[in-house]
């Protein structure tokens, strides 16, 4: 159960700031005005500051260094800039040519690099390098979230109520012969059971609803949509690898499960309300962005979306560079994938497989049950049934089939895995694999996402393997206080999503927020790691925070490395590519309660270039439909995991 409140604590050391004199402005972010109509995720820690001593990063050669007179080459200051790397942790300003840092450190440092180059000063109080979330699924989320759904998700829609609203305020501002698409129902956090077709009734009458789980695992639909597809005559059989809740006539009662049955349900309402995905999809972009991150990844790719993905790299201040992991149930997982936008932008790094499933719907594998409570039976979950080694989505067999085809193809491997049996399942798996193919202390870094349910001694074995961690602050933050007492008993459920012992493992711990499961938010991770508060301000587990400094690597240096880029992105030093992120407020610095409110995210840069998001959303709002239209409904189903 909830630990007392624990005090603030701050970093409380000022840290160098820069004081060169700067010759342009680069002016307002465009970042800093959000898209009439979209949402801007809530941003909301124990720290101490980067010090370290200030010397200049400049290529040692021996040669004289050349001048750059071409107009892609400047100066970029700002107040102070925040490097992670560790050779030069703070820095006044950073040169950038071609796209890339030639120089970090004084102003006066990055003139001898670039003489007579134009010094911009940002306007910012910090600069960073561009947040990363190792874990997500952009495009999907972007159909999943964003026009022509409604999000209902709980950091939208609170309560129950906030949901009634926007249904409300939906059928008021919509033709009464437009199907209405909702997304993000969760009956943990929406206190109330999933509804059926008759609950949907009392609400939307004969109009045809549509209300997708926020796990993406299920749909309620209302009896206008039965009866428009001659279901209540003709009720349809279930698809393999899904399934529709009947009453004892076997009549539909509103309630579909898994990809094909949510598809068929999903399929004729998304054609109908049209849109254009690339524009949905870039919105999304535009919301990650928002939060700071230029690098992230899709861990559900597969060669289908390859071309919208490339269409989206390439459009005019793309913000984001995006790695590919391709499910494993693809017809060829192991395929190798190229892109015209070049591996900078767009790249396919590995292969992704799931062990078990989602905590909120009871198919995580746990050696733990969970709890009988007011909360577990209006989400469904049968405590006498739920979870255990009967929620693994595969046998032992066919993981190692697809390891055994991919890994000499020199793939990097990624396993979702929430609960402790999966875990082990996953590293027993790995370890069987890596040591058949002569990859054990080899730079293989193959992942476990999430890990919720991880316990110290599985950290220390993953890093023992080189296996890489992604955790999941999301999970504790917003169900934190479901977790411990509610769903699982306060010993397993309080320490979910164990950071300190991760770190303390020595493995290499990545943060993500698996979008659209929650909002992009990297700034909100790492308050949640380093204060263990919920979104209530609850304290589960104050054991297991983190430091600031830890939790910034996480979702930077480190990050990076567990996407195989560090050599590109992750910090701001010579060699690397210029991405950024401009900061209103040192997060080192702020009273770590308030670090996502207090420090906001001002803009950010992409390959030394100030993204505009208006241009991108411009443009992918006016690309052509046609070739992507067929991904609509995939984007209620295949999103986050």
């Amino acid at each position: 159960m909830p630990e007392p409140e624990a005090p603030d604590e701050t970093a409380g050391v000022p840290s160098p700031a820069s004081s060169s004199p700067s010759v342009l402005d680069s002016g307002q972010s465009v970042l800093g005005q959000p898209v009439p109509g979209q949402p801007v995720p809530e941003q909301q820690v124990l720290g101490h500051p980067v010090l370290g001593q200030h010397v200049p990063a400049v290529p040692d050669s021996g040669q004289p260094v050349p001048a750059f007179a071409d107009a892609e080459a400047f100066i970029l200051t700002a107040d102070t800039i925040v490097t992670m790397d560790a050779q030069l942790p703070r820095a006044s300003a950073v040169a950038v040519a071609g796209a890339k840092i030639v120089a970090v450190g004084t102003l006066a440092e990055c003139a001898e690099v670039l003489p007579g180059a134009p010094v911009l000063d940002s306007g910012a109080p910090v600069l960073m390098p561009g947040f990363i979330d190792p874990h997500s699924h952009p495009f999907l989320s972007g159909l999943a979230t964003q026009l022509p759904a409604l999000s209902i998700a709980p950091w939208k829609a609170p309560r129950w109520s906030d949901v009634l609203s926007i249904f409300s305020q939906a059928m008021a501002e919509n033709d009464a012969g437009l199907p209405l698409l909702f997304n993000g129902f969760d009956a943990l956090l929406h206190g109330r059971p999933a509804p059926t077709a008759a609950d949907l009734d009392e609400i939307f009458g004969d109009r045809i609803a549509v209300v997708v789980d926020n796990s993406g695992h299920a749909c309620s639909f209302t009896s206008a949509l039965i009866r428009s597809r001659g279901w209540d005559a003709h009720p349809p059989a279930d698809p393999i690898g899904g399934s529709f809740a009947r009453d004892a006539d076997g009549a539909l009662t509103g309630i579909s499960y898994e990809i094909p049955a949510n598809t068929a349900v999903l399929g004729p309402v998304m054609q109908q309300l049209g849109g254009n995905p690339l524009g949905s999809a870039a919105e999304y972009y535009a919301l990650m962005a928002r939060a700071g991150i230029t690098s992230t990844s899709d861990m559900t790719f597969s060669a289908d979306l390859a071309p919208a993905y490339e269409a989206l790299a390439v459009m005019p201040s793309s913000p984001l560079r995006v790695s590919l992991w391709e499910v494993s149930t693809a017809a060829d997982p192991g395929a190798s994938a190229t892109f015209s936008a070049g591996e900078e932008r767009l790249v396919k790094q590995g292969v992704k497989l799931w062990t078990d499933g989602s905590p909120w719907i009871g198919n995580v594998a746990t050696s733990f049950p969970y709890v009988a409570s007011e909360a577990t039976e209006r989400a469904g979950i049968d405590p006498a049934t739920a979870g255990g080694a009967s929620a693994m989505n595969y046998s032992r067999a066919q993981v190692d089939a697809i390891l055994d085809r991919c890994a000499p193809l020199g793939w990097q491997m990624s396993f979702h895995a929430n609960g402790d049996l999966a875990i082990d399942f996953a590293l027993d798996a790995y370890e069987r694999a890596l040591a058949e193919h002569g990859l054990l202390g080899a730079d293989h870094r193959w992942r476990i996402e999430h890990a919720g349910a991880g316990r110290r001694e599985q950290f220390e074995r993953a890093a023992r393997l080189g296996v890489h961690v992604s955790l999941a602050p999301f999970q504790y933050y917003f169900w934190g206080d479901l977790l411990d007492g509610h769903m699982f008993a306060p010993e397993h459920g309080a320490r979910w999503q164990a950071f300190a012992e991760a770190v303390e493992a020595g493995v290499v711990v990545s943060l993500h927020n698996d979008g659209s499961v929650s909002p992009p938010a990297p700034l909100l991770n790492v308050q949640t790691a380093v204060t263990r508060r919920t979104s209530s301000g609850r304290i589960h587990a104050p054991q297991q925070a983190i430091s600031v400094d830890a939790a910034l690597k996480a979702h930077t240096i480190d990050a990076a490395r567990t996407l195989h880029r560090e050599h590109l992105v992750g910090s701001i030093a010579v060699g690397k590519l210029a991405d950024f992120v401009e900061l209103s407020a040192d997060p080192y610095e702020v009273t770590p309660r308030y670090l996502a409110e207090r420090v906001q995210v001002l803009g950010t840069w992409v390959d030394g270039a100030r993204v505009d998001l208006p241009e991108f959303l411009a443009a992918a709002h006016a690309s052509d439909p046609a070739p992507h239209v067929h991904h609509a409904a995939r984007g209620h189903t295949g999103h986050g995991c």
